[in-house]
């Protein structure tokens, strides 16, 4: 079945469809033949586009961080304010700027989780493969780091004395949660919005010491 998007670039469709293949099948069905054929292109197409299968592999990754980023938004996590610039706050428990990253990720992940497992699976995937792939390695870790920068810069505005350390601890227990609800022994039970805004609110402010 052909993967088409109205308005997609020809390396968008070729892409979206080595994504496809990749929840559906794994790493070993995706070939430059297979991604034409549910691409519904000629064959040769994908070659012309991605010739090795690192190229393939690289821009499939790029196409990843894309799709992951409109998901996950980072660019709409509300900037954190600190307790002591809110008029009239002393106390630096629940402050508003807090709250809203705390909701800000809960929604984020929820929206990751509920309706997109099959990016999850394709993160393993590929993820995996760069475990044996030194130079897929270095590409995939450098597209990780739209995600982890702002998540860092988060958590300095918002007090952490440890930013990158905290944020290792956050990335990580997001991934934890993901694998669990889409690979792992959870994934028939994905928690609600509201059951993230709880974990997301017992880590950060364990963390933070608010």
């Amino acid at each position: 079945m052909a993967t088409r998007t109205t308005g997609s670039t020809r390396g968008e469709l070729i892409t979206d469809a080595a994504l496809a293949l990749l929840a559906e099948r794994g790493m070993r069905g995706l070939t430059h033949r297979a991604v034409d054929e549910r691409a519904g292109l000629p064959q040769g197409s994908t070659s012309n586009y991605a010739r090795t299968r690192q190229a393939l592999l690289e821009a499939t990754v790029r196409r990843l961080a894309e799709r992951e980023s409109r998901v996950l938004a980072p660019g709409e996590l509300p900037a954190p304010v600190p307790a002591a610039e809110v008029p009239g706050r002393s106390d630096p428990s629940g402050s508003p700027g807090q709250d809203a990253l705390i909701a800000g990720l809960a929604t984020a992940l929820h929206r990751y989780l509920a309706y997109h497992p099959e990016l999850l699976i394709c993160r393993y995937e590929l993820a995996l493969e760069a475990t044996r792939r030194p130079e897929l390695r270095t590409f995939f870790d450098a597209t990780g780091r739209q995600f982890r920068e702002p998540l860092v810069a988060l958590l300095t505005a918002a007090g952490s004395t440890e930013p990158e350390r905290h944020t290792l601890s956050l990335v990580a227990w997001c991934e934890g949660l993901m694998f669990s609800c889409a690979a792992g022994s959870y994934s028939r039970s994905v928690p609600s919005e509201a059951e993230l805004r709880t974990g997301f609110g017992e880590l950060l402010r364990g963390m933070l010491g608010h």
